[in-house]
């Protein structure tokens, strides 16, 4: 797939783009801040856009830039890192869209296997969660009583983890080790526990489970 990249850091800019081109992935540019980035996606579109949160322009101009890049080519495919894995990013990044989005860590898409799992699932339409977020967010939620998360099941709480990390059926069954059938049921059984509408589509019912779920629970800091 094309791939275009705006980070401000030369040196993890240019590793990127090697991991990129390791990976089998065209490089369709490198830029040091958004201005450039918006730029080249309007003269040509690319499958999916990689931007450091924290770049210029602004403190949060990778985020100022996605909202511009997704504004621009509502199809393209975006993935913010950081170095830190904070909920009050993950909101705003959810502002911008449930689909075909992701935040991660810098430190864990540096590697070809992960950054390319990562940007197939975005380009298929997915939203990608830093796992160690989702997980911290979970176990915060499980915590609260008088709340509906915590009416869920320990399974039912490790499916809803899994569809915070943007994981479809299949893979959750196979990270559980359960059939996709069983998954279903968690998957219906969340809904009805969160209270969510029957008249929408499974798809859209999934993302507002998730994001009931991560609004219940904006747990602030840096990841270990």
């Amino acid at each position: 797939m094309r791939v275009a990249v705006a980070e401000d850091g030369a040196l993890f800019r240019e590793g990127l783009a090697l991991l990129l081109q390791a990976a089998g992935h065209e490089v369709a540019g490198c830029y040091p801040d958004g201005d450039a980035l918006v730029a080249a996606v309007a003269a040509e579109p690319v499958d999916v856009a990689i931007l450091d949160i924290r770049m210029p322009p602004g403190p949060d101009g990778g985020l100022q830039t996605a909202e511009r890049v997704r504004a621009l080519r509502p199809d393209t495919g975006i993935l913010l890192l950081s170095h830190y894995a904070e909920t009050h990013y993950l909101m705003r990044v959810l502002e911008i869209g449930a689909e075909r989005i992701g935040y991660r860590l810098k430190e864990r898409v540096a590697g070809v296997r992960v950054l390319g799992d990562t940007l197939d699932r975005i380009a298929a339409g997915e939203i990608v969660i830093e796992p160690v977020l989702a997980r911290r967010l979970v176990k915060g939620g499980a915590s609260q009583t008088g709340t509906a998360l915590a009416s869920l099941s320990e399974r039912e709480t490790d499916v809803l983890r899994l569809m915070a990390e943007g994981r479809a059926n299949n893979a959750i069954a196979g990270e559980l080790y359960i059939s996709a059938k069983a998954v279903e049921k968690h998957v219906a059984a969340i809904f009805t526990k969160l209270g969510l509408p029957g008249d929408a589509t499974v798809h859209h019912r999934r993302v507002l489970a998730v994001l009931a779920f991560l609004q219940a629970n904006r747990i602030d800091g840096a990841a270990p």
